[in-house]
């Protein structure tokens, strides 16, 4: 997966009117979420932009997550593109590795209004999307069939530093009228969570195929 570069600053005035005032600068609230999991009540120090969010219903732990502020300039080749990266996030000197996690936009110019982050650590597992290639020529193709792509990410589980690039799929051996689903992809070091029997890609039935199934038939 490649290295995304961004610089990030703590945000510290929340509410409505401050963000407001941050995205009229061309500016974007942002969350890395990820942070250490603490005993609550907390004793110990937070750095600027840090805060805790419960997360038991008894109110004795708590996350440790980050306000942060990025340019709409500063994201631009993160967001619009259909590559996948690892995010070397910047705060005031401090590196911290991370992840897209969720990207709010405004319903009508499409502008961002919120990212969520994930922090990653490298002996820990990520859940990312990542986007599916289909290589080879499929045995149905060369029947007169179609070939079709019903999933462009999969969902894998592994370090983020095992996840590749795009999921390479060869679909020589796929037949006319056949599919192939979640369960029968096999990567090694990655744990697909989709469904099993989600169906990735097809070869299907073209008018052609089926009037040369037909003739043949007679």
């Amino acid at each position: 997966m490649k290295t995304f570069q961004l610089s990030a600053k703590p945000r510290t005035s929340l509410g409505k009117k401050a963000t407001k005032a941050l995205r009229s600068e061309g500016l974007i609230p942002v969350v890395l979420n990820g942070g250490a999991i603490v005993d609550l009540p907390y004793t110990g120090t937070l750095n600027e932009g840090e805060k805790i969010v419960t997360i038991d219903n008894a109110g004795t732990k708590g996350l440790i997550t980050t306000d942060l502020v990025v340019s709409q300039e500063a994201v631009r080749k993160l967001v619009y593109t259909p590559e996948i990266f690892a995010i070397e996030l910047d705060v005031e000197g401090k590196t911290r590795m991370a992840v897209l996690k969720d990207i709010q936009f405004h319903p009508v110019k499409d502008t961002i209004l919120h990212i969520d982050l994930l922090e990653v650590k490298e002996d820990k597992p990520v859940v990312i999307e990542v986007p599916v290639k289909l290589e080879g020529h499929a045995e149905g193709v060369k029947a007169g069939g179609k070939l079709t792509l019903s999933m462009k990410k999969l969902k894998v589980r592994a370090p983020y530093t095992a996840v590749p690039e795009r999921l390479v799929i060869n679909v020589d051996s796929l037949g006319l009228g056949k599919s192939m689903q979640v369960g029968d992809i096999h990567f090694d070091g990655l744990e697909l969570v989709n469904a099993k029997n989600a169906v990735v890609c097809a070869v299907q039935l073209t008018r052609a195929a089926r009037g040369a199934a037909a003739a043949a038939a007679k």
